[in-house]
């Protein structure tokens, strides 16, 4: 048998893969890359020539796909809170469906508030407080973050939000899951986050269930 020839004549040759899957795939590694890098360096020590070494792609093609330090974070803030979403929406499959529901789902997102992905998030917006353009880009998607954010704490509470307070509810959990996660940072708040958590998830029910 001959050997199987490509377009040019050359035997043994390998597919390459198409231009586009090439692309998506030096992005994705880069995304992930920055959020590693925001975790384990913080916002100062994240460069993009740091994030580019980390991915393993040339500086040249970092450039190309985000020409700007401001440009890389924010897609990959948009690209971490899409993976949270997904990792989240992955977990509830697994939860009961009785009257345990919702203390799980309470569990559950506290932990997506305590993790990594929020650690990388923390850090452009402290970022973000002094920088007017990192801020000019990330006060809108931030904003669509929040909402969808919402829409899924909604959905897995199984929360009626057209219930006078149910939606005032839901948000308030989101904000204090945000503010513990915070305080967990420098030391483990772990006990104070359980204490407080069981006492609000009580009082979650009674607006929700009711």
């Amino acid at each position: 048998m001959f050997p199987k020839m490509d377009a040019l004549g050359m035997a043994g040759a390998v597919p390459r893969a198409p231009q586009q899957e090439r692309s998506r795939v030096t992005r994705a590694r880069l995304l992930e890359a920055t959020v590693e890098c925001l975790v384990e360096q913080g916002w100062s020590g994240t460069t993009t020539t740091l994030v580019a070494t980390r991915a393993g792609v040339s500086r040249g093609a970092q450039l190309h796909h985000y020409p700007t330090k401001a440009a890389l974070v924010m897609a990959a803030v948009a690209h971490l809170a899409d993976r949270r979403a997904t990792e989240i929406r992955a977990e509830a499959q697994a939860l009961p469906t009785g009257p345990d529901r919702l203390d799980r789902v309470v569990d559950m997102l506290a932990a997506a508030f305590t993790g990594p992905l929020f650690v990388a998030a923390l850090e452009v917006w402290v970022a973000a407080r002094t920088d007017a353009e990192l801020r000019g880009a990330l006060v809108p998607l931030e904003a669509r973050v929040g909402r969808e954010m919402h829409r899924l704490t909604a959905e897995l509470l199984g929360a009626d939000e057209r219930r006078p307070g149910v939606r005032e509810a839901v948000q308030a959990t989101l904000d204090l899951l945000r503010g513990l996660g915070v305080a967990n940072l420098l030391t483990d708040d772990s006990a104070r986050r359980a204490t407080l958590l069981a006492a609000w998830k009580q009082q979650l029910k009674g607006i929700v269930n009711s």
